[in-house]
């Protein structure tokens, strides 16, 4: 058994105790111990459920690891007295509760915000769940898919006319985890100055109707519900994915200057007088059309080809890769996007880096390994023993 060391961060002294299971509140506090902070997670005595979902690597969870390098694990029973006088003594120590229970589910077993700002005013408490703390849905249950579908972005992507269609990421618990860890981070920034903790109320839902950002300005101008647009900007063109004679690439011209420089790129400085194209407004009217066309003079050579011409021409342009093109991409591996978890157990593993590059850390290319249930029990009861 070893006892990861948090990563040099600007969180570090921060202990969190971590209740959440699954993708949302693993994934914020991921963040948190990849900004420096000690992430104890209090699991119940089956685990956490991620720990059964594939793919395995030598019958250990590829997801669960993934989501919880370099924390510390004990499993507690608040059922149990033994187990409960334990979790106080954590709370103690604590600067950041999080769970992701239903709501109401923490007061019943006398843990909810009310209870625990008397004992421990300087806690940070967040919560997350599908609905939020408020609100007629507060008590449903939800998962990524069951939000992606309620928050609106279903209704936007994919193909007019096509089936439902999900992001392929599940971004209702990935955006959930980020605006919990900003939630957090505002509340320490916030202690600091009062000496007072405070509660953090996030929804999924919530969490989906914010980053609709244009489509729900474009609802209330119009009255028009927005639908799906496929690869394409929904208020912008040509900014898209096109095919091209090998493949596919992406051009994105956000105004006329940048869409004159595109034509100029290809060779196609006919477009450019085309009275249906002259301006923004006009190349969205005649999208279609405007595709057709570019169309047939992207498919006249390689997308590597037209890479370089808008590149020259400062065109913003990309291929589309795959998941494993993007992380053998040189730029990924440059940025050091692609870290190492060295697990006792299932052995070097690849996973995604840390986005967050600070000035004054290292950003280290090996990761802290996951813990197996309840790994580090003796050593936390030890520490709280004062030994």
């Amino acid at each position: 058994m070893t006892k990861p060391n948090p990563p040099a961060g600007p969180l570090n002294g921060v202990t969190v105790i971590d209740m959440t299971r699954v993708l949302a509140g693993p994934y914020c506090t991921m963040i948190l111990s990849d900004l420096g902070a000690r992430v104890i997670k209090v699991e119940p005595p089956g685990g956490d459920d991620a720990r059964a979902y594939g793919p395995w690597v030598d019958g250990e969870s590829a997801y669960f690891m993934s989501l919880n390098r370099g924390k510390e694990s004990i499993a507690v029973n608040l059922k149990d007295d033994a187990d409960r006088r334990l979790f106080d003594r954590l709370l103690e120590t604590a600067d950041v509760l999080i769970e992701n229970f239903r709501p109401g589910t923490m007061a019943k077993l006398g843990y909810g915000w009310d209870e625990l700002k008397q004992k421990h005013p300087q806690l940070v408490y967040a919560a997350c769940s599908g609905f939020g703390q408020t609100g007629p849905l507060s008590q449903r249950p939800a998962y990524d898919m069951v939000v992606q579908g309620m928050g609106g972005i279903m209704s936007l992507t994919g193909h007019d006319g096509g089936p439902p269609t999900r992001v392929g990421t599940a971004i209702g618990d990935i955006t959930a985890g980020m605006f919990a860890a900003i939630g957090i981070n505002s509340a320490l920034y916030e202690r600091a100055q009062t000496g007072q903790g405070q509660f953090i109320d996030i929804a999924m839902l919530d969490c989906q109707l914010a980053i609709l950002e244009n489509a729900i300005a474009r609802y209330f101008t119009t009255g028009q519900n927005p639908g799906p647009s496929g690869a394409r900007h929904p208020a912008i063109a040509p900014f898209e994915c096109y095919e091209s004679g090998d493949g596919h690439i992406i051009m994105a011209a956000g105004n006329d200057a940048l869409w004159v420089k595109l034509c100029e790129a290809l060779g196609a400085n006919h477009l450019v007088e085309d009275t249906r194209f002259k301006t923004n407004p006009e190349r969205m009217t005649n999208v279609v059309a405007l595709k057709e066309a570019l169309e047939a003079v992207l498919k006249t050579n390689t997308t590597n080809h037209w890479l370089a011409k808008l590149e020259e021409a400062g065109v913003p342009c990309g291929p589309l890769h795959s998941v494993g093109q993007v992380v053998d991409h040189p730029q990924s591996l440059a940025r050091n996007m692609v870290v190492g978890i060295d697990d006792a157990k299932a052995g070097p593993l690849k996973i995604a880096g840390n986005p967050i590059k600070l000035s004054n850390h290292a950003d280290p290319a090996v990761r802290g390994g996951v813990p197996a249930l309840n790994e580090h029990r003796d050593d936390i009861v030890a520490e709280l023993n004062g030994k």
